[in-house]
Formats: C-alpha cells, structure tokens, sequence
C-alpha cells in the first residue's frame, strides 16, 4: 500500500523561481564590474570575488531549472517525477563552487610572497557595490532556504558571498590606508576557504540523499514504536527510510498484524499507519505489506536450510 500526498507546489515554486531569477541576473550582471575592477585595480580579492559570483550565477540557473523540473508530474518512465533534480542541481553547484574556491586559494598563495600593489579606493567602491547586492539577494532568498537542498544551497552562496565581500573591503581600505597589499591575497585565501567550506557542506548533504540515506531528523527506533501503538500491529520488520528528494521521506516497512484481519480491516489499519506517518513525521510516501505472520522463516529452519546447501 503506497500513500501519496499533496506537496503543495503550486504558488510556491513559482515563488522560488522568481526570485531565484531576480537574484541570478543581480550576481550576474555584477560579474563584469568586479573582473574589470580586479583587473584595472591589481586586486585578487576582488577577482576572488567575481569567481565567487560567477559560480553563485551559474548555480542559480541550475537551480531555477531545477525548481522547474521539481514539478513536472510522473511518467511512466519517471515515475516518482523529476524531484530529485534539485538535489542534483545542488551537487553540481557544490562541485562548480568548491572549484572556484580552490582555484582562489591556489592563487592567493601563489601572491601572498610578493603581493602587487592595489588601488584601494576602487577596490573599496566595487567590493561595497557587490556587497549591496549580495544583502539584497541573502534577503530574498532568506524565507526559502529551507525548502529544499537546491534553494539552501542557493542562499548559503548568497551568504558566503556576502562574507567574501566584505573580506574584499578590508582589503581595499588596507591598501587605502596603509599601502598593506599583503591584505589582499590573504582576504582571498579567507574568502577562498569560506566558499570551500560552503561548498563542502552542501555536497555531503546531496551525497547523502543519493545514496538514499536516512533522514538524520526521524529516529527510526520512533517510527517503529509509534507503528506498534496502533493496535492490531504487533511486529514491524524490514523498515527502510530514505529520501525521495531533500524535503520528501519515503518509507517501506513489513507489518505483521494480529488474528486474520479480512483484506478490508487490514486497508484500514494500513491508512491509518499512513496517516500517522505523515502527520508525526512527515512521511509523504508509505508502501506498507501487511502480513499475518513474519515473512521470514524461524531462525532453526533457516539453520537446517543453510546447512543442507542447495537440492
């Protein structure tokens, strides 16, 4: 028995997807500015910042895309639907970012020895440009990180990139004030480490829904105690957990149930296991086999089965 609920797309994704588009075009409209203002101001920090952005702008499309494939309905050949696309989508923006973030380290260090002169007071200006816009974007993204893994990834790239940002100011007030260009390449190996760390962060959590991991906030001992409760189940065995998609569980259990219900009383029993999942902890997919007794043989059978070897 498979239960299968609403879950309440709609205005919501649609929603998601323009924003997400809003603040794609923000970051990728600002991409221009601050590789010509690192190149034209001598700044690492800056252009760190831009290879920041640029990866942020990428992955925002993957997810706007991925938001509009979320909803697509199932088909015979996908027929759970598209929904784990936005966890691929994060997965590549993990990638596409923590690539970004070595590269700047790599060349951060590369500097760090004999950092080049930078002119501060443009740097400052640029770096405070793209700040505003990565507040502006944290803001519109705030109320959906988490929605799924896709939108989470997307506001946690808004976020360090703000981190970043700033990183990128100190850098151009240091050579403003006091002429110390040794602050840039080191802001850049801080914002090189926080995107890595981000990046990190959103890949073991893709990973982790792939491999059809539990979800960490279900206690699986729980399930089964709350399915126990219910009267006339009297053993659970074979329960499986897992993710369909960042925000969707899905459950597969054995029930044995008590006396020989008829295949109607045991519909009902199964309902309302359904329902008990999905109101206590949120499981939107339940396939349940309701059984009169264990479908394994007792351990001494088994025994004597393995012993014999095959006919």
């Amino acid at each position: 028995m498979d239960g299968h609920h609403d879950h309440g797309h709609g205005s919501g994704v649609d929603g998601a997807r323009g924003r997400l588009l809003l603040v794609a075009l923000l970051n990728g409209g600002f991409v221009a500015a601050e590789v010509a203002g690192g190149i034209a101001f001598g700044s690492l920090a800056l252009l760190a910042d831009a290879a920041h952005m640029a990866s942020d702008a990428g992955g925002l499309i993957l997810a706007l895309v991925a938001q509009t494939l979320v909803v697509r309905p199932p088909s015979g050949r996908h027929t759970y639907g598209l929904v784990r696309s936005e966890v691929l989508a994060g997965q590549a923006n993990g990638l596409l970012t923590g690539a970004a973030g070595l590269w700047v380290m790599v060349e951060a260090v590369r500097r760090l020895g004999h950092p080049p002169p930078t002119e501060g007071l443009g740097v400052t200006l640029v770096a405070l440009a793209g700040l505003a816009i990565n507040l502006v974007s944290v803001r519109l993204l705030f109320s959906l990180r988490h929605h799924n893994l896709n939108l989470r990834g997307a506001f946690l790239h808004m976020a360090a990139d703000s981190a970043g940002s700033v990183a990128a100011i100190m850098a151009g007030a240091a050579a403003l004030v006091g002429s110390a260009y040794w602050v840039d390449p080191l802001a850049s190996i801080l914002i090189g480490l926080l995107v890595v760390w981000s990046a990190w962060g959103l890949l073991r959590a893709t990973t982790h829904v792939l491999l059809e991991g539990a979800p960490p906030h279900i206690d699986r001992r729980q399930v089964t105690a709350a399915v126990l409760e219910l009267p006339p189940v009297v053993d659970v065995h074979h329960l499986h957990l897992w993710f369909l998609a960042s925000n969707s569980v899905a459950l597969s259990a054995h029930l044995v149930l008590d006396d020989e219900p008829t295949l109607h009383e045991a519909q009902v029993v199964g309902d309302r296991i359904r329902d008990l999942l999905h109101e206590r902890f949120g499981i939107e997919h339940a396939t349940l086999e309701l059984e009169c007794h264990r479908c394994e043989p007792p351990v001494e059978a088994a025994e004597v089965n393995h012993r014999a070897g095959p006919a």
